[in-house]
């Protein structure tokens, strides 16, 4: 569990002694994230651009397993890390600052960290990226991508679904029993052929966005894309940006759609990630459909509103916070209000305020 909000387990009540000990498995790259924001605009080519804030923190598959700790599931990532004072850094903020399990994880001795360099303005973002593939281990080591012993037994894990290629410890752990969850990024090929994902059979949830579901459907409407997937996957939800998400549940026979919480967005990155983290969290726990999809909106607008992806994934502190900011608010729409009622029995009576900043400028103040 995260070591920022502790005290709230989203599975009170549900564990066993012969449960998993882990949660939610997950495994992919780690990279050094440098934020800038407060860019009135695009760097243009031949100037320098001064930006109003800075932050750093670990990014890529890090942005998913910092979202699901800090909801309190047990998180286990299996990455590689940099030889490098990148590297160090990445390891110790998830180790230690979020509490991730990172037994599967190794350092490769020579090897730098995969950096990204993310610029956010007017509600978007330009990334500049720079790394190498991690070398295969010399010993018996796991490394980040490649699970020759599989993965551990676990609730569920979460698959980043390319085309044309297949992770065999997707495979291995829905046989071990793990609830799957997978996301997709842009077809690079063009051909969006749902065949070209061959992982998605052990799926049980596919969250893809409205573009990408549309486009692997060959539909013009994401609710009908959303149906259209889940002749493909037990569950799809599709994710409809400032309108909200559309979800359905073939094996329940429902469907389910919440609108999006109207924020102003500083920086996106990761929103997505934290999107699925919610949505994950309320499965494990059993919640109805559309209870998920209102929390897992909730923690994306959260997100939303700070910058960076890891920097910005919120945790019960947040939400709590916003649960009980909204209510004093004179204004509320009572209907609005009630859609989110179930979050009573969740949350303790006492919270931080809200929002709670957690960006640093630098990689790490020396003690």
């Amino acid at each position: 569990m995260s070591t920022l909000d502790p005290g709230i387990d989203p599975l009170y009540g549900l564990r066993a002694p012969q449960d998993p000990a882990c949660d939610v498995f997950l495994t992919g790259t780690v990279f050094l994230d440098i934020i800038f924001t407060g860019l009135d605009s695009a760097p243009v080519r031949g100037t320098e651009s001064w930006a109003r804030g800075m932050g750093s923190s670990p990014g890529g598959v890090a942005n998913m397993a910092t979202a699901l700790a800090r909801l309190g599931l047990h998180t286990s990532l299996a990455a590689a890390f940099g030889d490098d004072h990148y590297g160090e850094y990445c390891w110790d903020a998830l180790e230690q600052g979020e509490g991730i399990d990172l037994s599967l994880s190794r350092t490769v001795p020579g090897w730098h960290s995969p950096v990204t360099v993310s610029m956010a303005y007017e509600g978007e973002r330009t990334m500049v990226s720079h790394g190498h593939e991690a070398p295969a281990p010399t010993g018996p080591a796991v490394p980040g991508r490649t699970l020759p012993d599989g993965p551990p037994r676990a609730r569920a894990a979460v698959a980043s679904l390319v085309p044309g290629r297949s992770e065999p410890w997707v495979a291995r752990a829905a046989r071990d029993g793990a609830m799957v969850f997978a996301d997709v990024g842009w077809d690079e090929t063009g051909r969006w052929d749902l065949d070209a994902l061959p992982d998605l059979d052990h799926c049980l949830a596919f969250l893809p966005n409205a573009q990408e579901a549309m486009r692997y459907t060959r539909t013009d409407c994401p609710r009908a894309a959303a149906h259209a997937l889940a002749e493909r996957v037990p569950l799809a939800v599709v994710t409809l940006g400032a309108e909200g998400a559309y979800a359905v549940d073939r094996e329940a026979g429902t469907a389910a759609e919440v609108p999006a919480i109207e924020v102003e967005a500083l920086d996106p990155t990761g929103a997505g990630d934290v999107f699925v983290a919610g949505f994950l969290t309320g499965t494990l726990a059993g919640w109805p459909l559309a209870d998920r999809l209102a929390f897992a909106g909730l923690t994306a607008a959260l997100s939303v509103q700070e910058f960076g992806g890891s920097l910005s994934a919120p945790g019960w502190a947040e939400v709590a916070g916003w649960w009980q900011q909204v209510r004093t608010c004179a204004a509320q729409d009572p209907a609005a209000l009630e859609r989110y009622a179930f979050l009573d029995e969740l949350l303790p009576g006492t919270c931080r305020a809200w929002p709670l900043r957690r960006a640093v400028p630098t990689i790490g103040f020396r003690q």
